[in-house]
């Protein structure tokens, strides 16, 4: 969630480094498994005309290619494979549907490509005539390609990833003009303000919209209309798909969605994410995600005070733009059934949250939570969602809190993703274990506690202020993220009490919970999920949640942990409720501390687990995308 990757709800999700390697090689034979994903894609690049002029040169060495898409660097989790019950066992018209679905997918992808940065398709395009060239160098680096899913990205030691020599990550993205500057950013406004051209500004600091130049102005166009034959394109799969749906729900939804696609109408959007947050008996998922952790451009706005003052007296709120993406799957019922469990006690939850009179929250304390939940065998994650970029989404909450659906009275909807929080080796996992784990704590450690902390974190971001916060500019998604940890490790004591979990659960979670936070290595301050973590092990460090043993190794004063948490928790809402960037920016610098502790907990993960990214391998998609 936006406020979900485990990373979103990239402020609904938890974006979780995955800890486990996979024993899966990458061969020759993987090289390039995306054409079957790209046959459909090249089309539209066909139809748009797409120009190649100019050149690019590879800019990893042979050596760093070669140890980067080695197995034991680049990890793979499997989505389902074609011959997978889950998919036999669906009715025919879901099985069609699927097809379409998929389709639907990558074509959001290479919409996200562009918006995430405009050399993306050019230069994956200049790779395939690299690698039909006899290439390995291309070869190799398209494998990276693939799987962080652009030019630019960052590896889970916080390293820049740039896979084309001389071009670097914009703030803005593919979303704001390249050669655009903070400062020049905010004078335009200023000065397009002056001029009362306040609409224009609008469409200009919308989530949904492309910034372009319009001489010595911006303009923002609506994704809908920048990108209208594609999503048209897109729009004609989902009909397709609404046709032989078995479901009468999802098929409303699928209709709804496609008409959003068609027209460059919030409201459409709205009532498709109203619909689709209803979802919870459906054989099929589809979903479009669109959240705006990438965007490091429009938050700063926040820091200019004169800028800040004018959108406030004309009520425009600049809202962080989205990053699309597309998850496609087979809802796996006993998965769901067991997620469910939590769902009676989420009022309990909201009554309990701190500050809880000073503000309204998505959970109602009394009645309908408005809150879904499903857990899902993922066929394909594609765009944003899929992005392996040193971590991947584990699950999310959407929509987030600036999207009109709830304004109109919708609810949330929790997706949780199987294939990704699979363990893939368990004598890794082992020697993890033994590396940092206070020996008489493992018995306490288990990976399955990993998913109820997810599973409260997701509800956790139900939970707390109903407002996006935007006044807390860069801080906001950290500050968000931290919410929903802290709200979930705040209320085991409580869930306990009432029969959720049982007491060897309760230390289970703990236990997992915060042996699971240590990092490899300092994250950037881009890094949402990433800081967030680091201001928890600090706070929890000077407050005797955790400390070092004399061999080095974590143990967890688990009684101490939740009134920990809960203090933190506080604290966060506060921040939450007063909208103010200093005080957001304080709380965040004092905890954003890298110790000593940390460092030596790093060092030790480095050694066992050498993994600097990972990808995904999706053998059904790739089937239905033949087909």
């Amino acid at each position: 969630m936006e406020v979900n990757k485990i990373t979103s709800n990239k402020v609904n999700t938890r974006y979780l480094t995955v800890k486990k390697e996979s024993t899966t090689a990458v061969s020759s034979a993987n090289i390039d498994r995306s054409d079957a994903l790209m046959k459909e894609l090249n089309i539209m690049a066909n139809r748009n005309n797409i120009s190649f002029k100019g050149s690019f040169e590879l800019n990893l060495s042979t050596d760093e290619l070669e140890k980067r898409t080695n197995k034991d660097y680049l990890i793979t989790k499997k989505m389902l494979k074609a011959d997978a019950p889950e998919y036999l066992n669906l009715e025919e018209g879901d099985k069609e549907a699927l097809k379409h679905l998929v389709k639907a997918a990558y074509i959001l992808e290479d919409i996200n490509m562009k918006i995430d940065n405009p050399h993306n398709i050019p230069f994956r395009e200049y790779l395939k005539s690299e690698v039909a060239k006899g290439n390995k160098n291309a070869e190799l680096t398209k494998i990276l390609f693939d799987a962080q899913k652009g030019i630019n990205a960052i590896d889970n030691m916080s390293n820049k990833i740039n896979l084309a020599k001389g071009y670097t990550e914009h703030p803005g993205k593919g979303v704001y003009p390249e050669d655009l500057s903070k400062e020049e950013f905010h004078q335009i406004l200023i000065k397009m303000l002056n001029e009362g051209k306040d609409d224009e500004v609008k469409k200009i600091l919308t989530q949904r919209s492309v910034v372009e130049r319009n001489g010595d102005e911006l303009v923002g166009i609506d994704y809908v209309d920048k990108f209208k034959e594609e999503f048209s394109h897109m729009a004609d799969e989902l009909d397709a798909a609404a046709e032989t749906s078995t479901d009468r729900n999802f098929t409303k939804y699928l209709i709804l969605q496609a008409q959003a696609l068609r027209m460059a109408n919030p409201m459409l959007d709205a009532y498709a994410d109203k619909q689709w947050a209803t979802l919870q008996d459906t054989p099929l998922e589809f979903t479009i995600t669109r959240e705006n952790y990438e965007d490091e451009m429009t938050g700063t706005i926040v820091e200019n005070k004169e800028l800040s003052k004018m959108l406030e007296e004309r009520g425009i709120s600049p809202i962080p733009k989205d990053f699309l993406g597309a998850r496609v799957g087979i809802v796996n019922k006993d998965g769901t059934e067991a997620l469910m469990a939590i769902k009676k006690y989420l009022p309990t939850l909201a009554k309990n949250m701190p500050y809880a009179d000073e503000y309204e929250q998505n959970i109602s304390t009394e009645g309908d939570t408005k809150q879904t939940m499903v857990d899902v065998d993922l066929v394909a994650v594609a765009g944003d969602v899929g992005a392996y970029r040193g971590g991947i989404t584990l699950a999310e909450n959407l929509p987030n809190d600036d999207k009109l659906s709830l304004q109109i009275g919708g609810g949330r909807r929790n997706v949780y993703h199987r294939q990704i929080r699979f363990i893939s080796d368990m004598a890794k996992l082992q020697e993890r274990l033994d590396a940092i784990l206070d020996k008489e704590q493992h018995q306490y450690y288990l990976d399955e506690a990993d998913h109820w902390f997810t599973i409260g974190h997701e509800n956790a971001h139900s939970l707390g202020p109903k407002k996006a916060c935007e006044t807390l500019g860069k801080y906001r998604n950290i500050v968000e993220e931290n919410k929903a940890d802290m709200g979930s490790l705040a209320f085991v004591d409580l869930l306990t009490e009432l029969g959720m979990y049982t007491p060897e659960q309760r230390k289970q979670i703990i236990v997992t919970t915060m042996t699971d936070n240590f990092l490899k290595s300092k994250p950037t301050l881009s890094q949402a999920h990433r800081v967030r973590t680091v201001m928890q092990n600090k706070y929890f460090a000077d407050r005797g949640g955790y400390e070092i043993t004399p061999e080095g190794k974590i143990h967890v004063n688990i009684d101490k942990v939740v009134p920990i948490a809960k203090e933190m928790l506080s604290e966060i809402i506060r921040i939450q409720l007063d909208g103010d960037f200093e005080k957001a920016e304080k709380y965040v610098n004092d905890n954003f501390v890298w110790t000593d502790n940390m460092e030596l907990i790093a060092q030790k993960l480095q050694k066992v687990n050498k993994a600097l990214n990972g990808r995904t391998e999706s053998e059904l998609a790739e089937k239905l995308l033949s087909e």
